[in-house]
């Protein structure tokens, strides 16, 4: 079966896809937006990246000298690489921060300040958990190996049972994974799937650009601060370690209760590599927002809480979900559509943390008699 190919049914309510792609085209056209970044996510970047440069720039400037300053330094980068990664790379990497293509490829390459090889992360993320969202076997961000189970669908392990109390931690290791292994296992394995011409790479080429790239940022963000300040080693190692476990851990509880949590559906395609939705119906059954009435929340978290908005409109920039969300709710109610959302982001994390516990422990499996081809909706 083609890994790379999902058939969806485009017969299942195409009336409501077109009908919300017309509503959230006029709503451009009528206030005459551009649907790419305006000055608000302009300034949102500079102060994402500022949060990240100007720690680094201390280190590197021969200032610091002692753990005391330097430990404070480490922990705010730390946040500023979870900022980058939800605010400037992820709308860059999709292409639409900026009608210019240029522009975009270097917002992008921040991924690469997160530990990160920015060509995988549009692989997994664009091709892979855009088209394939909750598909057990083809979503890479339900595929954890074995160490935590996501869906319903994946065989579940005795020490699952523990998997809502060690997920944080698995969490906070993302991004220090990223840089040690998971690019390397993701370049191998996307160029047998033929994925990396897609990005115009080559296996040879990709793998140099790289192991370049993580060269380089382990000389800034590691090698360079243990020279310049004359700290012991071990202690910056220790703070890059924990610049490393906050990224990843925010980055985490963002993305994590968009997608795995009591509400939403898990999928795995019958014998004809098919699912039984519309692709934006899919999208509806799988994704939900939270907290979408707080703006100041929406701001830090690169207008993320409106996942359901960011899966249907991948071509808009995120700093204008919130006003199309209320064209999407609408819509949805109208043809009987499901749009999942919490109130608030301690809601969507109790749900996300409630789901783990039922899949690790075997209680979800209990309550659902088929997990074969058919949409598995999980139950509180």
């Amino acid at each position: 079966m083609n890994k790379n190919t999902v058939k969806f049914n485009n017969n299942d309510s195409p009336e409501f896809v077109s009908t919300l792609r017309q509503r959230v085209n006029q709503y451009f056209k009528d206030n005459q937006v551009s649907k790419y970044a305006n000055n608000q996510m302009i300034v949102k970047t500079a102060f994402m990246l500022l949060l990240y440069f100007i720690p680094l720039a201390f280190l590197l400037s021969g200032l610091v000298t002692t753990f005391a300053v330097a430990f404070p330094l480490f922990i705010v980068m730390g946040f500023g690489m979870a900022g980058i990664g939800l605010c400037v790379m992820h709308d860059a990497n999709h292409g639409v921060y900026s009608k210019n293509n240029n522009i975009n490829k270097v917002l992008g390459f921040t991924a690469n300040f997160l530990g990160a090889y920015h060509i995988n992360w549009k692989i997994q993320h664009n091709v892979l958990h855009h088209s394939f969202t909750n598909i057990d076997e083809y979503d890479e961000d339900i595929d954890k190996k074995g160490i935590i189970r996501f869906s319903p669908h994946q065989e579940r392990r005795s020490f699952f049972k523990f998997q809502a109390f060690y997920a944080p931690i698995l969490y906070g290791l993302m991004t220090f994974y990223w840089l040690i292994a998971k690019d390397l296992d993701q370049l191998i394995r996307y160029n047998k799937r033929n994925l990396l011409k897609g990005q115009g790479l080559t296996f040879k080429k990709g793998l140099g650009l790289m192991m370049l790239n993580k060269t380089w940022y382990i000389a800034l963000t590691l090698v360079a601060p243990i020279i310049v300040t004359g700290i012991v080693w071990w202690q910056v190692v220790l703070a890059f370690l924990l610049m490393q476990f906050i990224s990843g851990l925010v980055l985490a509880l963002v993305f994590q209760p968009a997608h795995v949590i009591t509400e939403t559906d898990f999928y795995k395609v019958d014998e004809n590599g098919s699912v039984a939705n519309n692709w934006a119906i899919h999208q509806m059954r799988t994704t939900s927002n939270f907290a979408n009435s707080s703006k100041w929340f929406s701001w830090i978290v690169g207008g993320l809480n409106h996942q359901i908005e960011h899966h249907l409109f991948p071509n808009i920039c995120h700093i204008h979900y919130d006003k199309i969300a209320p064209i999407v709710k609408q819509t949805a109610k109208e043809y009987g559509v499901p749009y999942h959302h919490h109130k608030s982001f301690g809601l969507a994390l109790k749900s996300h943390f409630t789901l783990l516990n039922q899949l690790g422990t075997g209680s979800y499996d209990k309550k659902v008699k088929k997990l074969k081809t058919a949409p598995v909706t999980a139950l509180a």
